[in-house]
Parts: structure tokens; sequence; C-alpha cells
């Protein structure tokens, strides 16, 4: 622990600064439990979506053999041309949100594609929508959990060093205080008693 000045300056110091540790302590808890809050919501839609993920995968599997076809070209339909996001705050953290993808369109012959080429464009395209929610989810998680362990590291210094110090401190320094008061009455005390006597003893003659 630093020395500290045992003054009545610096008692009024350890004071202001104890006071406002504990004005901004219920800041950061607040901050705390909205990050906590947030991250179990994301972690749960994040959960969701790679669930719904895993199951339109396993149903494409019983046509994906389709897409073997020698006169089928299915990726330039795949490309996408922009990914819509926009961004919320929490707890004063900017995290992106997921809106939608937007696709190049391509026209092509439908009297030279087979029929189900639609429908297999339209599924490995929600595929792709469900890839890059989940990226866009993961990426807000991982913004929140930084600012979680950040702002944990915060709420513990408030409460396990900067309050019990300056509480501490402010401690030390009213006891060193009032001795020297104690200190400063005794020997009040004793001057005015010694002034007593030399004025008796003159008095006596």
């Amino acid at each position: 622990m630093a020395k500290i000045k045992l003054t009545k300056g610096e008692l009024k110091k350890q004071r202001d600064a104890l006071k406002q540790f504990q004005r901004y302590l219920p800041t950061l808890q607040l901050k705390k439990q909205q990050l906590q809050l947030e991250i179990s919501q994301q972690s749960a839609m994040l959960e969701e979506a790679k669930q719904v993920l895993s199951k339109n995968i396993q149903a494409a599997h019983s046509w994906a053999g389709l897409l073997a076809e020698p006169r089928v070209e299915i990726k330039p339909f795949l490309k996408s041309e922009r990914v819509a996001r926009r961004f919320k705050n929490i707890a004063g953290v900017d995290i992106p949100v997921f809106e939608g993808v937007e696709f190049y369109e391509k026209d092509y012959d439908l009297f030279l594609t087979p029929l189900w080429l639609d429908a297999a464009i339209q599924s490995l395209r929600e595929l792709i929508v469900l890839k890059i929610k989940i990226l866009v989810y993961q990426q807000g998680l991982d913004i929140l959990r930084q600012e979680l362990r950040i702002t944990t590291q915060r709420v513990n210094l408030f409460e396990k060093v900067k309050i019990p110090v300056a509480e501490e401190n402010i401690r030390l320094i009213k006891i060193y205080i009032g001795d020297q008061m104690a200190n400063a009455v005794g020997r009040s005390k004793i001057a005015k008693r010694k002034i007593e006597e030399l004025i008796l003893e003159e008095a006596l003659g």
C-alpha cells in the first residue's frame, strides 16, 4: 500500500475519492449485468441458427447429387452482392445486427436448365444466409465478451482494491488526527497547570 499523508487535506482527498468510487461502481455493475444478459440472448440465437443450418444441410443431402449434372453451373447464382447489417448499442458497445443478404441475379434459359434448379438455388441461398448470420452473431458475441471481461476487471478493481484502500486510508488518517488532537489537549492541560503553578509560586513569594 502506498504511503499516505496523515493530514486533514489528505483525509478530504480520500473521502472525495471514496465518494467517486462508490458513485461509479453501480454504473459498472449495471453495465456488467446488461452485457451478461445480451451475451445470453446472442448465444441462444447463435445456437438456434446453428441448429437450423445443420438441419437444412442434412435435408440438402437428399438432392445434392443433382448438382453433379454436367449442364448445371449453380455457383453464379450464389454470389452475394451485399450483406445488410446495422449496429445496435448495448451498454456503450456497438455490435452488428444481421439484416439480410442481397444476391446477384442472373438470367438463365428455362428450357435448357433442369426443373429443380430454382428450388436448389433457393435452398443454397438460405444456407448461405444462415452461415453469414452465424458469423455476424459470433462477431457480436466476441465484442460483448471482450467488453464484459474489461468491465468485470473494473468492477473487481473498485470492489476489491479502490474502495477498501480508500476506506482503510480514511480510518488510519482519522485515528492519527484523533491521537494528535488528544495529545494536543493533554499538552494544553499540562501547560495550563504549569502556568497555574508558576503563578501560585510567585503569589506565595
